[in-house]
């Protein structure tokens, strides 16, 4: 099997269900042995590494494929059974574990067919670069041989959730700070409902209203997703229906998060990081904000009312991590990396992307606000919100893809130069980003290549009634030359 094209990014990702299934047992077994080989060519001999799965039906067989692969090859094995993926990285940093390499069997907030696995070390996740090493090794493992490591079976989320409990203890002062809070979750079905009976009930908190807390890996509610509108609007009812203070969404894997404020006021994308952001604003005055490419003007004048520096950068979590790393490698403090899709790591925890952790830090800071009269939506009353904005997912025909979408991009570019009404982003990372005066959509627009797959993502958000679709039209009068270019969805929209 061509284990090539099970990579994607950072991650290791594929069908794991039916009859096209890609990312068999066999290839699991065989990237397990070659994690292990990896870990051990860099000076550990004999490597221990931690293993967790979160709720996908195929969890069960790939774990312990994996585990056959890393015992095969002497490795010992830390079976940490139903976890979340920073857990998993947090088995290589915590005592009483230190893990040479931990991995996590997700993929996230994909279809229940599909499954993965996501690769750490105590740097952090696996590059791009590693990953296919990984592969390259794979290809000519032997993962055939009998057990030659041991595995042990351990409760590491008990141990996670205790960290999570003693940070807000300490950052209270009370025992059980959310005495007198209904807090309630949405996991989805996913690994997230751990939150509820390790973290929420010893501090003090009323959980009754959560909901999809038991894992199921047919996701029969809705998508475990922040991102997902049937998702968010069901979190969002169960907050209104039950009077909650708090409720918290958790991806499948725990690794990215959203929240509703009392009263159904919902805080993802831009008003999760501007709410985060004013937090770490408080305690770090100045600090720079990473965040992905698409985030609104209003976000950015939010972070610079608050005395910060909003970076903008590229899609992608990795992205947004590696250049917050970058920068404080470099002199500048960056405490925050954080995507719209509810990625957010922080300098403090490791620069690990962490759902539960995102939340624990706007739950101590909820506590506090409490006492004052306020609640978190208070932080962010003043952030300017768009007055209206659309996404247009635009397939590419083309056979090269990559090579079709940045040569569009480029002449994009191009054209924009020649408008006096387009102004073009003097910080774009990625793609390009417009952005226009009153006069002609009082808006923007942001044209980039998708990271992985052959479409072009383009988002357009307006500060006026009718503007997006006044910006819209003057993006279609370019792109309509584009014959290998899905127009539909926009041309649908302009009708």
């Amino acid at each position: 099997m061509d284990y090539q094209k099970l990579q994607n990014g950072s991650d290791i990702r594929g069908v794991a269900l039916g009859d096209n299934a890609n990312l068999t047992q066999q290839a699991a077994r065989d990237l397990a042995a070659a994690f292990a080989e990896w870990l051990s060519a860099r000076g550990t001999v004999k490597p221990k590494i931690a293993i967790g799965m979160d709720s996908r039906v195929t969890g069960p067989s790939l774990k312990q494929a994996c585990i056959g692969g890393f015992t095969a090859v002497g490795a010992d094995v830390v079976d940490c059974g139903m976890a979340s993926t920073p857990a998993m990285f947090m088995t290589t940093v915590t005592e009483g574990f230190l893990c040479d390499g931990a991995v996590m069997v997700t993929a996230s907030h994909l279809p229940m067919n599909r499954n993965g696995l996501k690769f750490f070390t105590r740097d952090g996740g696996l590059e791009k670069g590693d990953i296919a090493e990984l592969i390259r090794i794979a290809a000519d493992i032997d993962s055939s041989g009998a057990a030659k490591g041991s595995v042990f079976a351990a409760d590491f989320m008990s141990v996670y959730a205790g960290i999570l409990v003693d940070k807000i203890r300490k950052a209270t002062g009370e025992e059980r700070p959310f005495e007198g809070f209904k807090i309630i979750v949405d996991a989805g079905n996913g690994a997230g409902g751990f939150y509820v009976d390790k973290v929420l009930a010893p501090l003090g908190a009323d959980t009754e209203g959560s909901q999809f807390l038991d894992p199921d890996g047919t996701f029969p509610n809705h998508i475990p997703n922040p991102e997902n509108k049937e998702a968010m609007k069901s979190i969002v009812e169960a907050v209104v229906n039950t009077g909650a203070d708090f409720g918290i969404i958790f991806d499948t894997d725990v690794d990215r998060a959203g929240a509703v404020d009392k009263g159904g006021s919902v805080l993802n994308k831009n008003r999760l990081i501007a709410a985060i952001s004013a937090i770490l604003l408080k305690e770090f005055p100045g600090t720079t904000i990473v965040t992905d490419s698409i985030t609104s003007s209003g976000l950015a004048e939010f972070i610079a009312s608050r005395g910060g520096v909003h970076h903008r950068f590229k899609r992608g979590y990795k992205n947004v991590i590696n250049e917050s790393i970058r920068l404080n490698e470099s002199g500048t403090d960056s405490q925050l990396a954080i995507e719209t899709s509810g990625h957010a790591a922080l300098k403090e925890n490791y620069f690990l992307d962490d759902g539960a952790y995102l939340v624990t830090r706007l739950l101590i800071e909820m506590a506090k606000l409490k006492k004052q009269g306020h609640t978190i939506s208070d932080l962010i009353a003043d952030m300017k919100e768009p007055l209206e904005s659309e996404e247009f997912r635009l397939n590419i025909g083309a056979d090269d893809f990559k090579a079709y979408g940045n040569s569009m991009i480029a002449a994009l570019e191009a054209y924009a130069k020649q408008q006096p009404e387009f102004n073009i982003a003097p910080d774009n990372h990625e793609g390009i980003r417009v952005s226009f005066d009153k006069e002609n959509g009082n808006g923007w627009f942001l044209v980039r290549l998708s990271l992985h797959d052959p479409l072009i993502p383009v988002n357009v958000e307006s500060d006026e009634k009718g503007g997006v679709r006044i910006i819209t039209e003057k993006l279609y009068a370019f792109l309509k030359g584009y014959d290998k270019l899905d127009l539909a969805p926009i041309e649908s929209y302009l009708k």
